[in-house]
Order: C-alpha cells, then sequence, then structure tokens
C-alpha cells in the first residue's frame, strides 16, 4: 500500500506543479503508525514542558532577571519550531497526510530556518549574560537592563530574518519539472533544492554560507566567552567560590551541547555521508529537530534551583 500511495502522489504532484508531496521516512512507511508513538510523546514533553517553564517566569517576579528571560526566548523558540513541523509530521504518520502547496512549504520553511538561527543568537546572549555575570558582576545590572535584553532578542530575530528571507525567495525561481516529492518529514531547504531542474550552485552555495556564518561566528563567540569565564573562575581565591561561580554555567553548556551536537552530526553526515540510508538521514534530522527543544525545559528544571522549587510547587498545586 505505501508503493502505491507514493506512485499515485508522484503522478499527482507532476501534474500539478503548485503541489508537494512529503515522504515521511523513505523506507520505514509501513512502521509510520508505530514511529509515531515516540514521535507524539516527545512533542507533548516539548509542549508541557516549554509553557511550564514560560508559566513559572511570567508568574514569578523573582525570576524577572535577564538569565531568565533569555530562558524564556528559548522556550518560545523551541515552542515554534516544533509547532512548525510536527503537526505536519504526525499527520503524515497518522492519516497519510502527504500533500502540502508550494506556498505553505516556503512558510514552513522560512520559519523552520529562521527560528534555528534564532536559537544559535539567544544561546550566545546567555553566554554573554553569563559572562557579564561573573567577570564583571558589579556592573551586571546596568549593562543587562530590560530594553538591552528586548533589543538583544530583536536584533537576534532580525539578523535570522534577514539571512534566510533569500532562501525560500531563490527557490520559488526555480523551476520544478520533475518530481514533487520531498524526501523528508518537513520542507527544509537543501531537501526542496534537490528538486529543481535547474542550476543550483548558487542556493547550495547560499544555503551553505548561512549556516557557517550563524553558526560559526555565534560558535566562535560563545567559546571566546566561556575560555574568559573560565579564567576568571581558576582566578578566584577558593574552590568552593570556583565552583559555585562555574554551577551558574552548567545548565548552559547542556544547553549548547545539546543544540549543537545534533547540528554537527547531521551537517556532517547530510554532506559526508552518501552511503548512509535515507531513512537514517531523516531519523537523525527529526533527533535535530525535537531532541533540544524536549531537552531544554528539563535541563533548566533540574540544573537551576529556582525553577526546579516552582515547579514542584505548581504540580503540588501550591502558591509560591
Amino acid at each position: 500500500m505505501p508503493v502505491q500511495d507514493n506512485q499515485s502522489d508522484r503522478n499527482s504532484a507532476d501534474s500539478d506543479p503548485s503541489v508537494f508531496f512529503l515522504s515521511g521516512i523513505p523506507g520505514l512507511e509501513a512502521m509510520h503508525l508505530w514511529i509515531s508513538i515516540p514521535f507524539c510523546s516527545v512533542f507533548t514533553v516539548v509542549l508541557l514542558g516549554n509553557c511550564t517553564i514560560l508559566y513559572v517566569i511570567k508568574t514569578e517576579p523573582s525570576l524577572h532577571k535577564p538569565m531568565y528571560y533569555f530562558l524564556a526566548m528559548l522556550a518560545v523558540i523551541d515552542l515554534v519550531v516544533s509547532a512548525t513541523t510536527m503537526p505536519k509530521t504526525l499527520s503524515i504518520f497518522w492519516f497519510n497526510s502527504r500533500e502540502i502547496s508550494f506556498t505553505a512549504c516556503l512558510v514552513q520553511m522560512f520559519f523552520l530556518h529562521t527560528f534555528l538561527s534564532t536559537e544559535t543568537a539567544v544561546l550566545l546572549a546567555m553566554a554573554f549574560d553569563r559572562y557579564v555575570a561573573i567577570c564583571n558582576p558589579l556592573r551586571y545590572a546596568t549593562i543587562l537592563t530590560n530594553s538591552v535584553i528586548a533589543k538583544i532578542g530583536l536584533v537576534s530575530l532580525a539578523r535570522s530574518v534577514l539571512l534566510v528571507v533569500p532562501l525560500p525567495f531563490l527557490l520559488s525561481r526555480l523551476p520544478f519539472c520533475q518530481s514533487h516529492v520531498i524526501s523528508h518529514f518537513c520542507c527544509e531547504h537543501m531537501a526542496v533544492v534537490k528538486l529543481a531542474c535547474a542550476d543550483t550552485r548558487f542556493n547550495n552555495i547560499y544555503g551553505i554560507f548561512t549556516t557557517l556564518f550563524i553558526v560559526g561566528l555565534d560558535l566562535t563567540f560563545i567559546t571566546l566567552s566561556y575560555v574568559k569565564i573560565l579564567k576568571t573562575v581558576l582566578s578566584l581565591a577558593s574552590k568552593e567560590e570556583q565552583l559555585k561561580a562555574f554551577g551558574t554555567c552548567v545548565s548552559h553548556l547542556c544547553a549548547i551541547l545539546i543544540f549543537y551536537t545534533p547540528l554537527v552530526l547531521f551537517a556532517i553526515i547530510h554532506r559526508f555521508g552518501h552511503q548512509v540510508a535515507p531513512h537514517i538521514h531523516i531519523l537523525i534530522a527529526n533527533f535535530y529537530l525535537l531532541f533540544p527543544p524536549m531537552m531544554n525545559p528539563i535541563v533548566y528544571g533540574v540544573e537551576i534551583k529556582e525553577i526546579r522549587v516552582r515547579v514542584h510547587l505548581l504540580f503540588r498545586g501550591k502558591s509560591f
């Protein structure tokens, strides 16, 4: 049955250039219903975890501080990234609803890449927050004011929008005269570019440039921030002070590893893993998109005492 469905998808797509089809996980179509169980579970955790973090930060005045504002931004981004991809993915798994218009595909692509790019900027902002808190604590309140935090958030989003807008615009100018079946569960840029029956070198180069520019630049500054933080921590007099200072960075370091490790793994396999089966590519892409939004609220809920205590009180039904 999946083979017949795929064939009919191809025939329909070829007859209508404005319609595309998402393949889900190629080669594992017969297992889509079973695969949907962990996907749905993870999506539920993402929604509950990040909404809880946002609620706790909003309702608890003692958490109205720069570090928690950045954490709230991260939670919003994780919710948008998951909401952009998971409803359509689950509809493929449950109802075999593969069809997506080209316009909807470009919109999904824009939101997905924009907010993934914004997440790296927010992680950089959180590194800057820790740098100021540890290396220049006396000026922390004057440097990271509410207006500065708002500007950082807006600049992060504006940078992502400006760099990502050309991706769907360039794609919209390409002809798609052959297969319209996207070998993915979402409209990821490179997966759509591969379907174009024209020279796509500029699209490929621009896609690589934006990835290297955004990730490379942010990761470089994050690394520099933590080099300075490490020097400052090691210069503290007692071991207890060192552990206490560096302890405030543990949750953020975990968030960095959770975000960048799957990203680097996906990029390596996508560029060089030509021998890897297609369904492995897609599963790793799913892992890259779902793992950080699921783990971030868990890590911050466990590592940050203030959030952990208030979440515990929330679920026990007591007031803060």
